[in-house]
C-alpha cells in the first residue's frame, strides 16, 4: 500500500507526540516537526507509510536518546491486558464457538494501538473487546479455522503491546507447538517485541522470532533469516494490524489480516468504515 496525502497529518501528529514524550523542552518540539516536514517534502508516496513512520522514530529516538520511547505505555498496555484477558477468558470457556470468540477477541485487541490512540482507557478497551464478539465481522472465520486445522505451520505477525495478550487466547486454540510468533526488531511505537510476547507467556507455548525489522509493518526485503524461512515453509500466515496491512496487502501470497478499522485511508480501500473488525483474506492480483 502506498502513502497517501491523508497520511501526512498523522505522521506530523505522531511525532509530536514521541517529541514531548521523549522531552519537555519545546524547542525539541518544533526542530523535529520542521525536520518531519521537510522530509515529508521530498518522500516517496510509493512506499507503504510504516517506511516514514521508521525514519521518524529512528530520528527522535536518536536525537533524545532513547531507545524506547513508548516503554512505559507499553507496560501499562501489558498490565491492563493481563487483566482484562482473565475476564473474557472465562467468556471463551463457555462460548459456543471457542475459536472464532477468541479470534473476535484478538482482533477487538488491535484498538490498543498508539499509532491512533496514545491515551486509551481500560473502559475504551472493554467496551471493544465487547463490541467485536458482538458486532458483524468482514471476513470468514470459518474459512480461516478450517485453513488452521489442515495446516502444518502457522506464521502469526504480531503487531502491538497489550494486544499480544489476546492474541495468545487465539494461538492457544490454533495447536500452538505448530505456530511461529513474529515480533519486531526494535521497539517503534507501542509494536510488540520480545520483551512484551514474553510477559504474555507466549514463549512458553509458540515459536518466537524477530521480523528484522524495526518498522511498524512487515518489510520483507529486510525481513530477517528466520522470517524468511519460516515466510516460505508456512501454510498460513496471520497479520496483525493495520501496519501489517499496510505493508502486505496485495503480496503475492495468500495472508489472513486481521485488524480494527482505525483511519480514513485504510477505511477507503477496504469499503467499510472506521470501526470495522476485519477478517480477510489477501487478494494478490490487487495491489494499491
Amino acid at each position: 500500500m502506498k502513502t497517501y496525502l491523508d497520511c501526512i497529518p498523522c505522521f506530523l501528529r505522531q511525532a509530536l507526540e514521541m517529541a514531548r514524550m521523549s522531552s519537555s523542552d519545546p524547542a525539541i518540539h518544533e526542530h523535529v516537526l520542521r525536520e518531519v516536514l521537510s522530509w515529508v517534502a521530498h518522500m516517496d508516496m510509493n512506499v507503504p507509510p510504516p517506511v516514514m513512520a521508521r525514519r521518524i522514530h529512528r530520528y527522535l529516538k536518536k536525537l533524545t536518546n532513547n531507545p524506547d520511547p513508548y516503554q512505559e505505555v507499553k507496560l501499562q498496555q501489558m498490565t491492563l491486558a493481563l487483566k482484562l484477558a482473565e475476564e473474557f477468558r472465562a467468556k471463551l470457556e463457555h462460548s459456543p464457538w471457542p475459536f472464532g470468540w477468541a479470534a473476535r477477541l484478538a482482533i477487538g485487541a488491535n484498538v490498543i494501538d498508539s499509532g491512533i490512540n496514545c491515551d486509551i482507557s481500560e473502559a475504551a478497551v472493554r467496551h471493544t473487546l465487547q463490541l467485536a464478539l458482538e458486532e458483524d465481522l468482514i471476513g470468514d472465520l470459518v474459512e480461516l479455522e478450517r485453513e488452521i486445522q489442515s495446516a502444518n505451520e502457522v506464521l502469526y505477525l504480531a503487531d502491538n503491546a497489550g494486544e499480544i495478550v489476546f492474541d495468545r487466547l487465539l494461538i492457544e486454540r490454533i495447536k500452538p507447538a505448530k505456530v511461529t510468533v513474529v515480533v519486531r526488531e526494535a521497539p517503534i511505537l507501542n509494536d510488540v517485541t520480545i520483551k512484551e510476547a514474553q510477559m504474555a507467556g507466549l514463549h512458553k507455548i509458540a515459536t518466537i522470532i524477530s521480523s528484522g525489522v524495526d518498522a511498524p509493518g512487515i518489510l520483507l526485503d529486510e525481513a530477517s533469516p528466520e522470517l524468511k524461512t519460516a515466510w516460505e515453509r508456512a501454510n498460513v500466515i496471520i497479520a496483525k494490524g493495520q501496519g501489517n496491512f499496510e505493508t502486505l496487502w496485495g503480496i503475492n501470497r495468500p495472508i489472513y489480516f486481521l485488524f480494527k478499522v482505525k483511519c480514513a485511508v485504510v477505511a477507503k480501500h477496504v469499503g467499510w468504515p472506521i470501526g470495522t473488525f476485519m477478517a480477510i483474506k489477501n487478494q494478490p492480483k490487487e495491489c494499491f
